[in-house]
């Protein structure tokens, strides 16, 4: 029985995600900052760990703890919406410090533990800006475009160990409590020259457009640990595979 450790399962995609290899007969490490056993059903099958991926010591603590895992999925990460101007740096850093050095730090730490076994699946979660940026997220854009250069790269420099590198891209989830964070986040970082612009840009998201489901992102998570033609990319839920698809017929048509 195989097991798979995913950190930011305290709610969204991290929590279906742990839901869905559970009752797929998978043994499950759901870590968070502050654990919730309470959000996940009760079964030996299950274990919730304290991992904070800003924090090192957290972090070897948490792999100690889980053991032998198959799967590592870094899907923690912080949402930011704001004029990038009006963006303090020290916001800037914040969202890196958890969506690129946290993914690269627990990354870094369970490598030697594949490496020596030659297999393992590493999972990286970011977002479909990647694929199409949009704007008033300039730095939450470019903090998980980053991860999307290091997991191709990663995935050359694993491969001759056995280990894989994959990528999940969902789209726009307005369900998930990560938009929520980002929009409060938003808070004073839209000045008044933006106000209309703003306006606009996100009326434009709610409306009838497809939107990504907790489901798909999990599903797409599932995909990506059993695949093995050595495909990198899995976009989650409509929105994000339309744009994948439009990215590869007319690139120009996502910038």
């Amino acid at each position: 029985m195989k097991t798979i450790l995913i950190t930011g399962c305290s709610s969204g995609y991290g929590l279906e995600t742990a839901r869905h290899f559970l009752a797929r007969g998978w043994n499950v490490v759901a870590t968070m900052r502050t654990p919730r056993p309470d959000l996940l059903p009760a079964s030996d099958r299950c274990r919730v760990l304290a991992l904070d991926v800003a924090a090192p010591a957290s972090i070897d603590a948490a792999l100690d703890a889980a053991g032998p895992i198959d799967v590592l999925v870094n899907n923690a990460g912080i949402g930011l919406f704001g004029a990038f101007e009006a963006t303090p740096m020290a916001t800037v850093r914040e969202v890196f410090e958890t969506n690129t050095f946290g993914t690269m730090a627990t990354t870094q730490a369970v490598i030697p533990r594949f490496r020596a076994r030659r297999s393992g699946t590493i999972v990286n979660v970011t977002s479909s800006v990647a694929l199409a940026p949009m704007p008033l997220v300039a730095a939450y854009t470019a903090s998980k475009t980053a991860i999307e250069g290091f997991t191709a790269s990663l995935a050359h420099e694993l491969g001759a160990f056995g280990v894989a590198a994959k990528l999940v891209e969902p789209g726009y989830a307005p369900t998930t409590r990560f938009a929520a964070n980002g929009a409060a986040r938003m808070h004073g970082l839209i000045p008044e020259a933006y106000a209309d612009y703003a306006r606009d840009v996100f009326a434009g998201l709610t409306r009838g457009v497809a939107t990504t489901r907790e489901s798909d992102v999990a599903e797409a998570v599932w995909e990506a640990v059993h695949d093995t033609s050595g495909r990198l990319h899995f976009p989650a839920g409509a929105d994000a595979v339309a744009l994948a698809a439009a990215r590869e017929t007319e690139p120009a048509a996502c910038h």
